[in-house]
């Protein structure tokens, strides 16, 4: 199964996450399969940038988001 998730970057107390499209059986932090944005929860407000047409693309194909991703996705608009 492929999923829409986090990936963790940053410093140690400092994170930031890109949102990739991985396979289920890979590690949080390893291959993955495409890149589609990010998201940086130590700003205020929270800052995140996603491709769209990527992320569209991806549940079209069957992709399932995590559900903090998922949250994104309908801040985003690109799911209800």
């Amino acid at each position: 199964m492929v999923k829409i998730r986090l990936k963790r970057m940053g410093q140690k107390k400092a994170p930031f996450y890109r949102i990739v499209v991985a396979d289920a059986r890979s590690p949080r932090d390893g291959r993955f399969i495409e890149e589609i944005g990010y998201y940086d929860p130590t700003k205020d407000p929270s800052v995140y940038s996603l491709n769209e047409e990527a992320a569209k693309k991806w549940l079209a194909n069957g992709a399932q988001p995590t559900a903090e991703v998922a949250k994104l996705l309908k801040i985003a608009g690109v799911t209800k």
